[in-house]
């Protein structure tokens, strides 16, 4: 027996991917008395600027958008009452294909064992009973999602820790279920072209391959008021078109795939400490 307590680590890429993956279970554990940890990996530089201001735009300042970004993560982790708040501080790489993808000292320029060993020092700080990331593609692709999933898997084995390892993913019964609703809420939406609805198709996992089903439901107004935190992003955040309780209805399960376990839990599951507690 110890007296540490049980906790959580969630690796994500930038400030706000903390509330759009993984706000409900940050909630609901840290509710439960667990230690929840949160690592962001860049400085969220490439996002919108104040009045919306993009990337490459004048008037874009990468540094005050860091600055800004940070504010808003430290009162999205207000919301959802996040234990600990670590940031990496790597430049924030841009979507794909975007120059800053190349740019020194970008977290996707940055050597995995590198952004690795940082990681694995917290690891062995925290002790993670279990840690969250995204899969090998960042679940759809962009590059410092990616990166992330590749430190955090380099990390782990970097440690003797063997923690329950989840990816973030979605039932790909939902991701049909999307396109209808941004439709509703965007009349004015194109259909997407074949080649991107294909690759919109592979996104997620068939539902009866994902492994854990965590109903977050009693905390979907803390998830939609921790993503509205980042309102300097607002208009990237489809989900605040919703409004509270059309996005309590329909974001209140949150879905992983368990891909390291110790405890022999079976699965499917409702929990991501089955097996721990």
């Amino acid at each position: 027996m110890t007296d540490r307590p049980l906790t959580l680590m969630a690796v994500h890429a930038h400030p706000d991917d903390e509330a759009t993956g993984t706000g409900g279970v940050l909630a609901r554990y840290a509710a439960e008395g667990i230690r929840t940890v949160l690592v962001t990996c860049t400085d969220g530089g490439c996002g919108d600027g104040p009045g919306g201001v993009k990337p490459g735009d004048p008037g874009h300042d990468t540094a005050a958008i860091a600055m800004m970004r940070r504010q808003e993560l430290e009162a999205s982790c207000g919301v959802l009452k996040v234990s600990d708040l670590e940031m990496l501080g790597y430049a924030d790489s841009g979507m794909t294909g975007w120059p800053s993808n190349d740019a020194p000292g970008s977290f996707w320029q940055t050597p995995v064992q590198e952004g690795a060993a940082r990681l694995a020092e917290l690891m062995r700080h925290y002790r993670p009973d279990v840690v969250v990331t995204y899969d090998e593609n960042g679940f759809y692709g962009h590059p410092d999602h990616i990166q992330a999933h590749r430190i955090t898997m380099a990390a782990l084995e970097m440690t003797a820790l063997t923690p329950k390892v989840y990816w973030t993913t979605m039932p790909r019964s939902m991701m049909q279920r999307f396109g209808e609703i941004m439709r509703e809420f965007d009349e004015d939406m194109p259909e997407p072209d074949p080649a991107e609805a294909a690759a919109m198709a592979e996104i997620g996992l068939p539902d009866d391959e994902i492994t854990t089903w965590v109903d977050t439901t009693a905390f979907s107004g803390q998830k939609f008021d921790a993503l509205a935190a980042h309102a300097s992003q607002g208009e990237n955040i489809f989900f605040l078109k919703m409004g509270k309780e059309r996005f309590g209805e329909l974001m209140g399960m949150e879905t992983f795939l368990r891909v390291q376990d110790a405890t022999g839990a079976a699965v499917p599951e409702n929990d991501l400490f089955a097996g721990l507690r």
